[in-house]
C-alpha cells in the first residue's frame, strides 16, 4: 500500500475516486483537510481542498495539484474519462456557502479551472453528505446529484454532449420526496440511468428511471425497500452487458440484477 499525499497532518484525507491519469497510470483525487486547523471533531479557519495525483507502480505519487481550494468538506466525489480525458464531479463550496455541483477536467495537457453544472444555488452552513455521481462516453457526460435549493428536494441530471465543457439544463427525475444518495450509468442509445432513494410512508425506497438527453422521462423503478438515515450507505449500480447490477445496504450488503429496456 502507499499514501498518495505527503502531509502529516492529523486532518481527513477521504472520499478518494479512481480513474486512468492522462499519463497511463492510476490517478486519484480526494477531498484533503490538510489546511484546516482545529481540535478534534471541529473545524477550524482553513479550506478542505481537492487534490490529485498520479500513482505510478513503481515509484512516488507525482504530479500533484490542488483542483479547488474550497470545496464541501464530506461530500464523496466521482469521476469518468471522456474523449478527452478525465473529469472529476464534486460538491463545491461558493461564496456565501452555497454548495453547488462543479466539475474539474483535463483539457489541452492540463486541469481545467472549476466550472458549476448547475446554478441551483442551494445555500447551507453545513455539509449534507451527499456527493454527486458521473459517467462518460466518449465526449457524452451525464451528471446525477442531489439539492435542497429553496427547501425543496430535488434529484437532478445534466448531460454534456463536449466532454463536459458545457452542460445542457438540468433535469428533474425524483418522484417529488427524494433524501439523494445517487448514481448514474450512461446508456448506448445517449440515455442514462439514475437511481436515488425516495422516501416513502415508513421508511425509503430505492428507485430508478431512465432519462433522456430531451428531457422524456420513463416512469420509475423501484428496485428495493430501503431506508434514508446516512446508515442507509450510498447505494451502487454498475452496467454488466444488458444489464444493470445494483448493490445497497440493507440487511447487510445486498444486490440485485435488472435487464436493460
Amino acid at each position: 500500500p502507499l499514501t498518495p499525499h505527503r502531509d502529516s497532518t492529523q486532518t481527513e484525507h477521504g472520499f478518494v475516486s479512481l480513474f486512468p491519469a492522462p499519463d497511463g497510470n492510476p490517478g486519484a483525487v480526494w477531498l484533503d483537510g490538510r489546511e484546516m486547523t482545529g481540535g478534534e471533531g471541529k473545524h477550524g479557519g482553513g479550506n478542505m481542498t481537492l487534490r490529485y495525483v498520479s500513482l505510478p507502480r513503481d515509484g512516488d505519487p507525482s504530479g500533484g495539484v490542488v483542483l479547488d481550494e474550497k470545496v464541501c468538506e464530506c461530500c464523496q466525489t466521482s469521476a469518468a474519462v471522456t474523449s478527452e480525458g478525465p473529469i472529476v464531479v464534486y460538491r463545491d463550496r461558493l461564496e456565501g456557502e452555497v454548495r453547488d455541483i462543479s466539475v474539474v477536467r483535463w483539457s489541452d495537457d492540463r486541469w481545467s479551472s472549476p466550472q458549476t453544472v448547475s446554478r441551483d444555488g442551494w445555500t447551507i452552513n453545513g455539509c449534507p453528505v451527499n456527493g454527486p455521481a458521473i459517467d462518460a462516453s466518449g465526449s457524452r457526460v451525464a451528471v446525477s446529484w442531489f439539492t435542497a435549493a429553496g427547501d425543496t428536494p430535488r434529484v437532478k441530471i445534466a448531460f454534456s454532449r463536449d466532454a463536459g465543457a458545457t452542460f445542457d439544463g438540468p433535469i428533474v427525475v425524483d418522484d417529488g420526496s427524494p433524501s439523494g444518495r445517487v448514481d448514474i450509468v450512461l446508456l448506448d442509445d445517449g440515455s442514462a440511468m439514475v437511481s436515488w432513494l425516495e422516501r416513502v410512508a415508513g421508511g425509503g425506497e430505492l428507485r430508478a428511471r431512465q432519462v433522456w438527453m430531451d428531457g422524456r422521462l420513463a416512469p420509475s423503478m423501484t428496485i428495493a425497500p430501503s431506508g434514508t438515515a446516512r446508515s442507509s450507505g450510498f447505494p451502487r449500480m454498475v452496467r454488466s452487458g444488458e444489464k444493470i447490477v445494483f448493490a445497497w445496504t440493507g440487511d447487510g450488503v445486498r444486490t440485485a440484477v435488472r435487464s436493460l429496456p
